[in-house]
């Protein structure tokens, strides 16, 4: 026999109604953070302790504020409404990546730390990402995760009476195929320093503006949602790698 369950997936445990989001989304901070450890023990980590120290705290307090302030502008009528207590609760892991971004950098300058520092929270990023989305797929309807009204074959019951475009799943696919990809760049030993955390940003980020279309977003204007305007600002934040990436293809295609 099968084991079968239904979306949104809340086990019961002695009693007490098992919130399988918030439980996936600790373990997705436990795991990353250790697999964060264990990479930088491998590795021969170029900035001091105290300064990925001081770095780790710019991400985290960067994260905090933009992932709340961009998840209250995909819905602020709603948001606004619900009060203060929802827009603390509310946030986005694009806003965090970005505000975690943007946080070590002023920190960096602060310090004087001019050696790039996201590759090595390039892999235990995505492995959190991955467990992080199983938990919004097991949530279904109950969170502002799930994918707009489809008939198509990809359609899956998330916890209303519709079939819709299962998104966290999409994801979860998206960024095995991109961890086997970095992994193997990684291997090849090729990219210079801070380019593994670039590629990575710049291929979620496009991904996400994309897959935003599938979500019932309430628009701002040109029918465009405040994460994929952030998408936008971040392809713009990365326009020199992408031009690089471009002309390094391009002179390949030639060869060929």
């Amino acid at each position: 026999m099968f084991l079968s369950f239904s979306i949104p997936y809340e086990p019961i445990l002695f009693g007490i109604k098992i919130n399988m989001h918030l439980i996936l989304e600790y373990l997705a901070f436990f795991i990353g953070f250790q697999y964060y450890r264990f990479l930088r023990k491998k590795s021969s980590d170029l900035i001091s302790s105290t300064n990925r120290l001081s770095i780790i705290i710019g991400a985290i307090f960067g994260a905090l504020f933009l992932s709340r302030f961009v998840a209250f502008f995909e819905n602020p009528v709603l948001h606004y409404n619900q009060g203060w207590l929802s827009i603390l609760n509310n946030k986005t892991i694009m806003g965090g990546l970005f505000g975690g971004l943007l946080g070590v950098e002023l920190i960096k300058k602060y310090i004087g730390e001019k050696t790039s520092s996201g590759d090595l929270f390039t892999l235990p990023i995505i492995v959190g990402l991955i467990i992080g989305r199983l938990g919004c797929f097991l949530t279904g309807t109950n969170e502002f995760t799930y994918g707009i009204v489809t008939n198509t074959f990809l359609g899956m019951y998330l916890g209303d009476e519709y079939l819709r475009h299962p998104i966290a799943l999409y994801e979860i696919v998206f960024l095995i195929f991109l961890l086997a990809f970095l992994k193997n760049l990684i291997k090849k030993n090729t990219l210079e320093n801070g380019m593994l955390f670039k590629i990575f940003m710049i291929s979620y980020f496009i991904f996400r503006f994309f897959i935003e279309f599938l979500k019932p977003n309430a628009f701002l204007f040109l029918e465009l949602s405040s994460i994929q305007y952030l998408c936008l600002i971040c392809v713009l934040y990365y326009y020199k790698t992408i031009l690089q990436g471009i002309q390094y293809a391009g002179k390949k295609l030639h060869l060929l």
